[in-house]
């Protein structure tokens, strides 16, 4: 019970600002219909309650299962085996990651049922899958890390030459949603089962992050070759925004819940036979009670999120852009990506993360700082290529990432690992629902926009300003400690 009171008070601070936004709105600048705001206030509260159990069973189930399974696949010691090991474990947890479903929806959503939603979920689990089982295999054979980041974002831009413009926001989005609540505390795990079979302790230190990273660049490449394979080249995308005239309020989650719950319930499943493999006795129940909460939360969640949320965050993009001025548009667009970062659960962890590793020396005001000035620059510069339609997303991720890999060159090598873990950080479940659909809301009423392009890659940019802000952070740490005589400790960064 103290852990759920626990688990409750971190995610009501997470959604706290997101809903005295909207609220704010509704009072001043978009005002909505009495049942679309009771709706979204439902769909608040089942968010809260969903998220927190979810997150409780993730610590009861799923980070037991990643270290179970990390020590596991090791103690063969043989590379064939932890590699397929890790490409099937990555598959599955995937397949449950609430935030992909999401992701999956709305692309569904946009292109009117022409790309499935579990078409998008497979492909994307596949690329996971195939990354995740590499991630390991280079902790296995010490394979440096910025190494094989360089290699797979080259292999990305090359992709990226031939995909279609309606899917690159989309393959890079998806990066950031495969990198959720699920995902991430079971590939952490993962890691750190993996790393503390190595003999070498400073090694392991910094191979326990950075594999999800590594997974997450599976998402876009996978979906890249889908575009490039299927020609998905012709497809437009639009969007139906809720007027706010429906009266009905509890009709939408009633009907949600029934395929929701079918699909939760199938994920869950599939990890529990994970778990059977290796856990026996009082640790199985302990997993399978974990999981059982698992089913509960993310079908909760994902309830709340689809009848209360999405069509909240559509109706103000959509308000604002046919309504004020572009200025007010952006402005509020960097408001709401500067304040979710900041109630973002897993940030605070990383936060603290951070300050511990520099003993202190890099402080929490400092971090949460950079990252919510970055993440609101994100969003705001994705409302700007919206309102222009000759600025691409390519404009943005092909600078910016390059910044990303450059900088590896030069950070230590510890933050190198921790700040491409803070792309998944960062583009929460928060991120993956309500922005994300402020900016296909806003898409939707510009006539030069296409919902199916600038509609989406919002995720993509938030994932993107965390990289980049942490390693210079890294970097200015390096230095300083350097010039104040610690030489030892910034080489062992």
């Amino acid at each position: 019970m103290n852990a759920l009171l626990e688990k409750l008070k971190e995610v009501f601070v997470s959604v706290l600002p997101i809903t005295m936004i909207v609220l704010i709105l509704n009072f001043t600048l978009t005002p909505m219909s009495g049942s679309m705001v009771i709706r979204f206030l439902i769909g608040a509260v089942l968010i809260i309650a969903g998220l927190s159990v979810f997150l409780l069973g993730v610590d009861l189930g799923i980070t037991p299962i990643g270290n179970h399974m990390g020590s596991f696949i090791t103690k063969s010691n043989k590379f064939v085996i932890v590699v397929l090991a890790g490409m099937a474990l990555g598959f599955f947890i995937s397949i449950a990651e609430p935030d992909l479903h999401i992701l999956a929806n709305q692309v569904d959503s946009v292109t009117d049922g022409l790309i499935p939603k579990i078409t998008i979920v497979i492909v994307v689990s596949i690329g996971i899958a195939v990354l995740l089982g590499t991630g390991l295999g280079r902790i296995v054979k010490g394979f440096p890390l910025y190494k094989l980041l360089t290699i797979l974002y080259l292999i990305i831009l090359v992709l990226a030459l031939f995909t279609s413009r309606e899917f690159l926001a989309i393959s890079f989005d998806a990066s950031g949603a495969t990198t959720g609540a699920m995902t991430v505390p079971f590939i952490m795990a993962l890691a750190i089962g993996v790393t503390a079979m190595r003999k070498d302790s400073k090694s392991s230190e910094k191979d326990s992050f950075g594999l999800v990273a590594i997974a997450s660049t599976g998402a876009i490449i996978a979906v890249m070759i889908m575009s490039i394979l299927f020609g998905t080249d012709e497809i437009h995308g639009s969007m139906t925004v809720d007027p706010g005239e429906n009266p009905a309020i509890l009709l939408p989650f009633v009907q949600e819940f029934p395929h929701i719950a079918w699909e939760s319930a199938l994920a869950v499943f599939l990890i529990c036979n994970i778990a059977a493999i290796k856990v026996k006795g009082r640790n199985l129940k302990r997993i399978c009670i974990g999981l059982f909460y698992n089913w509960i939360g993310l079908t909760v969640f994902l309830v709340g999120v689809n009848a209360g949320f999405l069509d909240a965050g559509s109706y103000i993009g959509h308000y604002l852009a046919g309504n004020y001025s572009n200025v007010i548009l952006i402005i509020v667009g960097f408001v709401i990506g500067l304040l979710t970062i900041l109630a973002e659960p897993a940030v605070h962890v990383l936060t603290h993360q951070i300050e511990t590793v520099t003993a202190g020396y890099v402080k929490r005001p400092y971090v949460l700082g950079a990252l919510s000035i970055g993440v609101g620059c994100a969003v705001a510069l994705s409302v700007v290529r919206i309102l222009i339609p000759e600025l691409l997303l390519w404009h943005y991720l092909l600078p910016g990432y390059a910044i990303c890999i450059g900088l590896m060159y030069f950070a230590p090598k510890l933050f190198v690992g921790i700040a491409f873990d803070s792309g998944g950080v960062a583009s929460g479940p928060m991120t993956a629902t309500f922005i994300l659909t402020f900016t296909q809301g806003a898409a939707e009423y510009v006539e030069c926009a296409d919902v199916m392009v600038e509609g989406f890659g919002v995720i993509a940019m938030v994932a993107m300003t965390p990289i980049i802000a942490l390693q210079v952070l890294g970097l200015i740490f390096k230095i300083k400690t350097a010039k104040q005589g610690g030489g030892e400790q910034s080489e062992t960064l």
